[in-house]
């Protein structure tokens, strides 16, 4: 491959089983570079599950996922972690680390087996506490910050990565709304490509240059807000009626929810 085609993470036509049910079913995703690219669907549709295929945490049963034309099993697990760094909804620790503590263990990667860490290490983690505001933290508990203090200290860990691919399951999932505003307003201004699994279709809309939409394990609309966020959709997938106006920002859409008025999906009833 060459040029851009086959740059950056790529899943090709992956399946995955899980209990004997089919969990992904022929899932393909491309991100842009420097993309931020919304997965959305309802629970159950293999939103986590493709995450942590794409991030080499599961192998699929079939296809493939690449990293710039090849695929992870033979570009290797550090290389892979060097590139591509993962938010999960919940990090809990019983260990008493320091904010300072949890963001250095995004320098593993780049480091050999008990190593000290280096100038290039400590830049990075220094960095990471500026882009998160976090600077004034790095010497305070990490058991002792909120729930939206604890997802900006794990997206801190993941710049620290210095990272070109971000995944981010659900970050937003528990936060009040000012702290969901101001994470994606972060991860949407990184110079990464970041894929995030999220729920809010207005929030997808906001913070995304594109949209994935799952449903059952399969990948059933791909494109810009615009193009896929529209009030067929949602009664398809969702099973409720909305009404999808051109209010947001730039135009895009905005999702206004029914009430009372749950969709019949197409070919029931």
């Amino acid at each position: 491959m060459t040029g851009s085609e086959g740059a950056g993470l790529r899943a090709e036509r992956v399946t995955r089983e899980a209990g004997g049910r089919i969990v992904l079913d022929g899932v393909s995703i491309a991100p842009p570079p420097g993309a931020t690219v919304g997965l959305l669907g309802p629970n159950g549709s293999g939103k986590s599950t493709l995450l942590r295929v794409m991030a080499g945490v599961l192998t699929p049963g079939a296809g493939v996922v690449t990293l710039d034309g090849r695929s992870l099993a033979d570009t290797g697990r550090r290389t892979v972690a060097r590139r591509v760094a993962v938010v999960d909804q919940h990090a809990v620790t019983q260990v008493e680390l320091s904010v300072l503590d949890v963001i250095r263990l995004g320098r593993i990667p780049h480091r050999r087996a008990w190593s000290a860490p280096g100038p290039e290490d400590e830049t990075a983690v220094r960095e990471a506490l500026e882009r998160t505001g976090l600077a004034d933290r790095a010497g305070q508990s990490w058991h002792t910050l909120s729930g939206g203090e604890r997802q900006r200290v794990q997206i801190a860990r993941a710049l620290a990565q210095q990272p070109r691919e971000l995944l981010l399951d659900e970050p937003t999932n528990h936060l009040d709304i000012q702290h969901q505003l101001e994470l994606l307003s972060l991860v949407a201004a990184l110079p990464v490509t970041a894929v995030i699994a999220l729920h809010d279709l207005n929030l997808a809309s906001m913070f995304c240059d594109r949209v994935t939409v799952m449903r059952e394990g399969r990948a059933v609309a791909a494109g810009t807000p615009t193009e896929v966020i529209t009030e067929e959709l949602i009664a398809e997938v969702y099973g409720v009626r909305a009404v999808v106006t051109p209010d947001g920002p730039d135009g895009r859409p905005s999702v206004r929810f029914l009430p009372g008025s749950t969709a019949r999906a197409p070919g029931t009833g």
